[in-house]
């Protein structure tokens, strides 16, 4: 529980600039530029008949199903990182990994396919139908029982600053959170090494709880945000997906 307190308070202290920004410029907005604010909170027309259509055209296999969620009004990002991500480092889980990583993919893809003509083209109804086929399939194929048996690997997967703005990336976070102790110190060691490396004094202020500790000390001043910018983050190498690494899946 001091764990997963940690955390969340970690990501709410950087996430706090953003949230600042973010409301400065709702209240300092022109009453011509409000109408697109408003627009930015629904998923345009276009973008809702072209997604549905690249989602009857994709397959089951490999991540092009949520490729179609990559470019929208809603700004739904992080699901076709997830996919490449799982598909990079399958060879890295065991038989159980493997099999959860097919099960839960295509668990997704169908549920997409299904599930998205009947959902609200508001912004928060079409990621909440993302978020919770996150939850549902990833329960479903148990991936708090694949994640204890390959928690070296998974955490590999976990990236500080794919956790800003809020989306699938925390979800998957967040559902981690609940798949045990030792789980969560890992997934916050692996948080506060990243975040201390990316922001550095800010996070080295935030002393988190591990089992030895009682508490959660924070610095009595928090040490002001900077702006974030893409050259704050060391660059991820990824190599390109050939067919034989879908295929081993």
């Amino acid at each position: 529980m001091h764990v997963n307190l940690a955390v969340v308070v970690l990501v709410l202290i950087v996430q706090r600039k953003v949230d600042t920004a973010d409301s400065a410029d709702v209240y300092n907005t022109s009453s011509k530029e409000r109408p697109l604010n408003a627009h930015k909170r629904r998923l345009s027309l276009e973008d809702a008949v072209e997604i549905q259509q690249c989602l009857l055209s994709a397959g089951d296999v490999g991540c092009g199903t949520f490729e179609c969620f990559t470019n929208n009004s809603c700004e739904i990002r992080g699901l076709h990182d997830i996919c490449m991500s799982f598909l990079h480092n399958a060879g890295k889980f065991d038989s159980q990994g493997k099999s959860f990583i097919k099960d839960a993919l295509k668990c997704m893809a169908h549920g997409f396919r299904h599930k998205f003509s009947c959902v609200s083209r508001k912004c928060v109804s079409v990621k909440e139908m993302v978020f919770q086929l996150q939850r549902e399939c990833y329960n479903k194929h148990n991936l708090c029982s694949v994640v204890r048996e390959n928690t070296n690997v998974m955490m590999e997967m976990i990236h500080f600053q794919d956790l800003f703005p809020r989306g699938p990336h925390v979800e998957l976070v967040n559902i981690l959170l609940g798949c045990g102790e030792e789980v969560r110190v890992a997934i916050t060691h692996r948080i506060h090494a990243q975040c201390e490396q990316n922001w550095g004094a800010l996070c080295a202020s935030l002393s988190l709880c591990l089992p030895d500790h009682s508490s959660i000390q924070t610095a009595p001043t928090v040490t002001p945000v900077p702006a974030i910018s893409s050259s704050n983050f060391l660059p991820r190498a990824k190599s390109p997906l050939s067919q034989h690494d879908v295929q081993q899946i």
